[in-house]
């Protein structure tokens, strides 16, 4: 039983993710089935290939939609949605958010107890307005605190005022003021006694006690008139503790006792490569324990909510303008506008690249309106996510900077701080501002490129000659947003030159590289995810333990470390590398490790396929030839869905292919599917455990051993 467990996958976020894309469709696949009218009317395979399809975003489709059901309809849209990556990824986050309640119970109690008791922060006088309404004027606190703007006194505190009475004593003084409250006429002062270090050690500046009306003596009874400024209260209000006769007197930001710090431990020195902290107290742990609880509480806020308001309003807005623009392609499929409308914004949204339309976007090649809106769905559900994202994070950051005051949100305001800066400990697809500039810069080079080359590579084409030139140019750019991920097609891929259809080969394989390289360059266990302490014998890893010369007789670990390389996807991406390429740049390490992760399926596929093929390829090889094949799988494993088609039907070009070739490509879909996730060693997607901080501790002193032995080692 030992040996043979060793041959399974471990359970992890990879394998669970896998066996999610392969039991719904296999269940889906038989109501689909038995859905058709005439039932059965649609084969089996053919019911598998498109719920399958559906379930990955691939797109593809061997039946023309528009000959389904509406329940057939409405079940492929409902798949659509549930196999989206934003779709897993909130369930991810939901999960690891109900793990940390359960494994921080104190945590979460004192947060729940923090919310209940925390007063309702004050948005009447927004310090804009104040600041506003203030300008120029003097900033200096008058005598006895009469026209303290009561903005600023929303931030006092206590301040103690050291005065030296005749008999040589020191007395503290405080001057008690309520938040939001100035100092109150008549009332009499709160002093108390204290037992201060000698004057040597602590410097005091001599000030006069307030008399019964609040006001200083007189200056010739030896007291110096204390004045403020508004700054350096705010200054005092954010000290952390007033040392006196050894009792520190300590201020939460918020007021309250679960008030998050400024994470000032978390300093250059106990940070390292991708957000890895070391060397951290188990309090402050337990600290950025909490501090990530709430992060991944208000992303189960705000992803759901994208994800749900994209698709409304995106789906309402275009499901209204064909209804009173464009209705008659759709009622010509005998479907209801709106519905067309619908189907295709979630199917943008997700980059499914299906249509109820037979002829998919073609009819609207000259609306502007519907091209611009789903390509900008297009970009908000995949491609530009994470920026997207992020952008929202941060102006909603800026926001409650300007309209709240300082001491308001102060948790609220922290968590998305630490979101920005630390994205990748949180969130699978959220990245550093770096990073982040990164992806647009990419963005804009290959839609730029997949546009411009529509435009130039196509110039003499008698089949876009007739087209204006305002709706080739929306054209162009519509395309080149699809290409890649969207999957659809506002003109027919056939009629493309020869040299735009081999670029979109490879712009659909790249499509996933931009995200999926980022993401596993930011992993926070970046080294062991690619295995790069695989092979150093003294901190050799458990998932990439290399097999030593004594082990060659065990069969059975034989056979599990075939499996371990074979399905590196369920561990880390790329095999572990030697000493010597250790030292390579990280990215050119994970694009190797990718292409040869995907490389060996494509060409297994291809060659099955041909070999299926070979009776259509004898009665039609133009049709059935090698370069069609070619870019029907390519489309199937980046889950694209653009196709080259058939003569003479609309549906996919997988619709002519025998069953044994539909069933290899629903194979690719689900394997193309899993390549754009982070890998099962990724923080983001694991739980929390109490190997996880000895995992970076680890890290940290093997990559500060490794940095020392490699200059030795070099000159060996």
């Amino acid at each position: 039983m030992r040996n043979l467990r060793s041959l399974l996958p471990p359970l992890n976020f990879i394998t669970i993710h896998y066996t999610y894309f392969i039991i719904v469709p296999l269940i889906s696949s038989v109501i689909f089935w038995g859905s058709s009218d005439p039932k059965f009317s649609i084969s089996y395979v053919d019911s598998l290939f498109l719920v399958t399809s559906a379930m990955t975003e691939a797109g593809l489709n061997t039946v023309n939609l528009s000959q389904m059901t509406t329940w057939q309809q409405v079940l492929l849209w409902l798949l659509i949605i549930i196999g989206s990556s934003i779709w897993v990824s909130i369930w991810t986050v939901l999960v690891r958010k109900h793990a940390f309640e359960v494994r921080f119970e104190e945590i979460v109690r004192k947060e729940r107890k923090r919310r209940l008791e925390r007063r309702n922060p004050s948005l009447t006088l927004l310090p804009i307005t104040h600041r506003l309404r203030t300008f120029g004027k003097s900033r200096t606190m008058p005598h006895g605190g009469e026209g303290i703007p009561p903005w600023e006194q929303r931030g006092a505190v206590s301040l103690p005022v050291i005065s030296q009475p005749s008999d040589g004593r020191l007395l503290s003084t405080i001057a008690p003021t309520e938040r939001g409250v100035g100092p109150r006429e008549n009332a009499e002062p709160d002093t108390r006694r204290l037992s201060l270090p000698p004057a040597g050690d602590v410097a005091i500046a001599p000030a006069a006690a307030p008399n019964a009306t609040g006001g200083a003596a007189t200056a010739a009874q030896g007291n110096v008139e204390h004045v403020a400024f508004v700054d350096d209260l705010h200054d005092r209000a954010r000290s952390t503790s007033i040392a006196a006769s050894g009792v520190t007197a300590r201020r939460h930001l918020s007021g309250t006792e679960t008030a998050v710090s400024r994470h000032s431990y978390l300093g250059n020195h106990k940070v390292g490569r991708n957000a890895q902290f070391h060397d951290l107290t188990s309090e402050e742990r337990e600290e950025l324990g909490g501090t990530e609880y709430r992060a991944l509480k208000l992303l189960s806020i705000v992803v759901p909510l994208y994800f749900f308001l994209w698709q409304f309003l995106g789906c309402i807005s275009l499901g209204a303008w064909i209804s009173h623009n464009l209705p008659q392609p759709a009622l010509d499929n005998a479907i209801s506008p709106w519905w067309n409308g619908i189907f295709n914004g979630v199917s943008a949204f997700n980059n499914s690249g299906m249509s109820v339309l037979d002829l998919n976007m073609i009819p609207y090649g000259s609306a502007y309106f519907v091209l611009i809106v789903m390509g900008a769905m297009i970009l908000a559900g995949n491609t530009a996510y994470p920026v997207f994202l992020r952008l929202i994070l941060w102006s909603g950051l800026k926001l409650l900077q300007l309209l709240t005051y300082p001491e308001d949100l102060v948790e609220w305001k922290e968590t998305i701080e630490y979101i920005l800066k630390y994205p990748r400990r949180v969130y699978t697809n959220l990245f550093p501002s770096r990073q982040t500039y990164w992806l647009v810069f990419m963005l804009f080079v290959l839609n730029g490129t997949d546009w411009a080359a529509f435009e130039v590579l196509n110039l003499g084409n008698s089949n876009l000659e007739e087209t204006p030139l305002g709706s080739r140019i929306i054209d162009g750019l519509f395309q080149a947003l699809a290409v890649r991920s969207g999957g659809f097609y506002v003109v027919s891929i056939p009629t493309l030159f020869i040299g735009l259809q081999v670029l979109y080969v490879i712009m659909m394989y790249i499509s996933v590289y931009p995200v999926v390289i980022t993401m596993r360059h930011s992993n926070v266990y970046e080294e062991r995810s690619l295995g790069i302490y695989g092979e150093d014998p003294t901190y050799n890893h458990a998932l990439t333990r290399p097999i030593s010369r004594g082990q060659s007789g065990n069969n059975a670990e034989s056979m599990s470390r075939m499996i371990r390389l074979a399905f590196a996807e369920w561990y880390g991406v790329g095999a572990a590398p030697n000493e010597k390429e250790s030292r390579i740049s990280f990215i050119s390490h994970q694009i190797r490790g990718q292409l040869s992760h995907d490389l060996w399926w494509l060409v297994i596929a291809v060659l099955l396929i041909s070999i299926i093929e070979t009776k259509h390829f004898i009665e039609d090889p133009v049709t059935f030839s090698v370069f069609n094949i070619v870019f029907e799988v390519v489309s199937a494993y980046g889950c694209v869905g653009i196709s080259i088609g058939l003569p003479t039907a609309n549906y996919s070009f997988s619709g002519g292919l025998f069953p044994g070739s539909k069933l290899v490509l629903a194979a690719v879909m689900i394997r193309g599917r899993h390549r754009g996730l982070p890998v099962a060693l990724d923080r983001a997607v694991r739980l929390p455990s109490d190997d996880m901080h000895m995992v970076e501790e680890e890290d940290h002193h093997i990559r500060r051993s490794m940095s020392v032995r490699r200059p030795s080692m070099d000159t060996v």
